[in-house]
């Protein structure tokens, strides 16, 4: 019984050009004279480097590891010596550098030593630890680290795991070409996401138009004792899409702003199951992928590739041709233009220039052409036709996104769920005015994060500053307090000492508070010491003393009396 499949809303159906570059069995790269190995190839934290310059590595070695949660680790793609660690150009459209570790082979290609991992015995926790250390990251283009995706977090359990081997994208075609030849090998690696994530309910999807591909998948589930589904889908873009291909297979739809685990599922790319399997089954850290050369080259074909190996190489590998127009990691829909060197005034572009090396993201490279790429139309106003919400696979209102950006208005793009868009390309493909609705998206989404960024900033910095306000004022507090309590201290000591009649210590110099308590325990002593003292000299006198004594007073008692006389002028008056 066939299962039933549902249609989500959109797609297109450009031309797959497929044939191109499926018809040839997989071949390994040569080995390059220099690998140039980024440390930022994953979502998340960039990988922090563990070698230095000068030091001589093996193949599968770590070279940079992983920092927290949400990073995985990067390893030597072979043999050789450390001769840099710099900023070198990444395969990027914006074309800026970044920290990358650079080996120059020894030819030996020399492994490390190699061990299958237990993983039925280990805990889980341990053994995705150890999975984000050998590098294990998403194939399918989001480049997410494998680890944390196969945690199936609080709910202990994510009931449906979907394997996916639709591969959409025109041109592209080293899934379609890794699960005719390595089918087992990529199943094996699903029956290690079935136990860590507890699935009971395995899918396979992989678009129609590759019977080989499910042929081979099919052969190879039947070996198993567990049961795994292998699903024709339709043959639409961007059906290989994760949120489409859930929506495809069982009727949901991951809501906005939720994960897929949020509904019980979870997605891989057949890719990631392949080097799962060479990572648990074989102690492989992920040195290698499949990539699809194709386009403008002489013999397009699938390469088994070592992370770091430049582009050019490649392109060369598969036929170098006059003519190139540009470079793009990834198909026409979503790939991304790799920066080319400036041309000499007296030739053209040619594919030598990109000589950037490959990364776990680089899923294929297409050579470009003026006749299999002609340049784009002129751009037209919008007629607001709405063709582009009619293709929009998430549902939303690109005419709108795009006029919202133009002016510049990022908050009503938000309230229109630009986050949502996948970046898919539909939208562009139907505009009758050819505009790079993308791109605008693309620039759209760039300012919001800025303006996150600058926000958070600004907020950490006004936290900052109004923390140090209130220490500030804490401390000035707790010194008066403290210096009031020692005031306190100071009097009540100094009242003691008075009742005790006690002389007291000196007061500190600029202790005002002592100094007065001070001065007013002298004063109260001296005047209880006036009122109790008796004269000492009138004890034991002789009679030529007592009598002096008397005529003295005597004198004093007539001065008193004259004194209240009054004066004779004053009787006269």
């Amino acid at each position: 019984m066939s299962r039933e499949l549902f249609r989500f809303k959109g797609g297109v159906h450009p031309p797959d050009h497929k044939a191109e570059s499926s018809g040839r069995p997989i071949h390994a790269a040569p080995l390059p004279r220099q690998l140039t190995i980024p440390l930022r190839q994953h979502i998340g934290n960039p990988a922090k480097p563990v070698v230095k310059v000068g030091d001589h590595v093996r193949k599968g070695q770590l070279i940079g590891e992983a920092d927290g949660t949400i990073s995985a680790a990067v390893h030597a793609s072979s043999s050789g010596t450390v001769t840099a660690i710099e900023p070198r150009t990444l395969p990027h459209a914006s074309g800026l550098p970044d920290l990358c570790i650079v080996i120059d082979t020894d030819g030996r290609d020399e492994w490390v030593a190699r061990a299958p991992l237990d993983y039925r015995n280990l805990p889980p926790a341990e053994l995705r630890m150890t999975l984000r250390d050998m590098g294990l990251a998403g194939l399918g283009g989001a480049v997410f680290p494998s680890a944390v995706k196969l945690d199936p977090g609080a709910q202990g359990a994510c009931p449906t795991l979907i394997v996916n081997g639709g591969e959409c994208e025109p041109w592209i075609t080293c899934d379609d070409v890794l699960m005719r030849y390595r089918a087992d090998d990529i199943l094996r690696g699903v029956t290690v996401m079935r136990d860590l994530l507890g699935s009971t309910e395995i899918l396979v999807g992989i678009e129609d138009n590759k019977p080989e591909a499910i042929a081979a998948m099919r052969a190879a589930a039947a070996k198993l004792d567990y049961a795994v589904e292998v699903v024709p889908v339709p043959a639409v873009y961007p059906g290989g899409g994760a949120k489409q291909m859930i929506e495809t297979l069982t009727g949901k739809q991951v809501p906005t702003g939720r994960l897929s685990t949020d509904i019980g599922i979870q997605v891989f790319n057949v890719g990631t199951a392949y080097a799962l399997a060479r990572a648990v089954f074989h102690g492989e850290p992920m040195v290698s992928r499949l990539v699809t050369v194709t386009g403008h080259v002489l013999r397009p074909q699938n390469f088994e590739v070592l992370i770091g190996t430049p582009m050019r190489a490649l392109i060369e590998l598969a036929g170098d041709r006059d003519g190139v127009t540009g470079v793009l990691m990834g198909g026409p829909m979503m790939g991304v233009p790799m920066p080319l060197a400036a041309p000499a005034a007296e030739r053209a572009p040619r594919a030598e220039d990109a000589d950037v090396p490959v990364v776990k993201a680089t899923n294929c490279i297409l050579v470009q052409s003026r006749e299999l790429f002609p340049p784009p139309p002129p751009v037209l106003p919008c007629i607001r036709c709405t063709r582009c919400a009619d293709a929009c696979p998430a549902e939303l209102q690109p005419q709108d996104l795009y006029r919202f950006i133009k002016a510049g208005d990022f908050g009503r793009a938000q309230e229109y769920h630009l986050f949502d868009c996948i970046e898919c390309g539909c939208c562009s493909y139907v505009c009758p005015s050819h505009i790079p609705l993308v791109d605008y998206y693309r620039y759209g989404k760039s300012e919001i994060w800025a303006r996150e960024r600058e926000k958070r900033a600004a907020d950490l910095a006004r936290e900052r500053h109004e923390f140090r306000q209130f220490r500030l004022e804490r401390e000035k507090q707790e010194k008066a307090e403290k210096l009031a309590a020692k005031a306190a201290a100071k009097r009540a000591e100094l009242a003691a000492e008075a009742a005790a009649g006690t002389p007291p210590p000196a007061a500190a110099d600029g202790d005002a508070d002592a100094k007065k308590a001070l001065i007013a325990a002298a004063l109260a002593r001296a005047q209880a010491k006036k009122t109790q003292a008796a004269p000492k000299n009138t004890d034991d006198l002789s009679l030529g003393q007592q009598r002096e004594i008397e005529a003295i007073e005597a004198r004093r008692a007539k001065i008193r009396e004259l004194a209240r006389k009054p004066l004779a002028s004053e009787e006269d008056a």
